[in-house]
């Protein structure tokens, strides 16, 4: 099966390393027109340069920038058809007991991960309804389907809670042509952050998770953007509100 995203225009957050770059770089070689997002100026510029998009720095905290971001692009290319929210992640942190977690602590990881899709779903919602047509695929994570190996609450709730966001939006989007799926990465060695955990687990707890991993090896970001392509493509039309595990049958 071949996809083929020609004429499609495609904002892709969170995209200056790791899985967002990877999706991003996918969805240029299909043939859609890209647009990248994310809080690293720098990063998301060298990506966009790299891979031949269009880059945004923005932190996607608020209703405000998610709206002007949107604005941007359809302002430059006339619509908006697929959208992969990809920013999140553990912003820096670490397992600890929750006795030690700092309301900060927690709201920056829900802001990160799941305020900014409420926003950019919110945003995209005017010009994808009026379309008739869009593609939402969000990037959750195994830890939204049970407990995080990393111990970090916030981003398991986090993630559980961008879950049921997906599931909502189907819901509603459905109607107007829109659906909203989700993939869900195993561990993936993707950025700074997963280096850390990796390093973290020793060399027990690495061979552990691997000997957990019925491929017995990790996922890499082109698996996870494969995967993420299949759900924006024509051929997944009829698929919407689901959770795909990608994580070489752990789940």
């Amino acid at each position: 099966m071949q996809i083929c995203l020609d004429n499609r225009v495609a904002l892709v957050t969170g995209a200056a390393q790791g899985i967002g770059r990877a999706i991003a770089a996918a969805l240029v070689e299909a043939g859609a027109t890209v647009h990248l997002a994310d809080i690293d100026a720098a990063g998301v510029a060298a990506t966009a340069a790299d891979i031949g998009a269009t880059a945004h720095a923005v932190d996607l905290g608020s209703t405000q920038a998610a709206q002007a971001l949107v604005a941007d692009i359809v302002g430059a290319s006339g619509r908006l058809d697929l959208l992969v929210h990809a920013a999140g992640g553990v912003r820096g942190q670490v397992g600890r007991p929750i006795e030690a977690i700092s309301e900060a602590d927690w709201r920056v990881i829900f802001a990160a991960n799941v305020d900014s899709a409420f926003w950019l779903a919110q945003a995209v919602a005017p010009a994808m309804k009026r379309a008739g047509y869009g593609r939402i695929v969000t990037i959750s994570s195994g830890a939204g389907l049970r407990p995080s190996l990393t111990g970090i609450q916030a981003y398991s709730s986090a993630k559980h809670a961008l879950v049921g966001l997906t599931k909502q939006l189907a819901w509603e989007f459905g109607p107007h042509g829109i659906t909203v799926n989700s993939v869900a990465p195993g561990f993936v060695r993707s950025n700074p952050a997963t280096e850390r955990q990796w390093e973290s687990y020793g060399e027990d707890g690495q061979k552990r998770l691997l000997e957990s991993i019925h491929t017995r090896r990790l996922g890499t970001p082109q698996d996870i953007a494969t995967a993420t392509l299949f759900f924006l493509s024509e051929q997944a039309g009829w698929i919407t509100g689901q959770v795909l595990s990608v994580d070489g049958g752990r789940s």
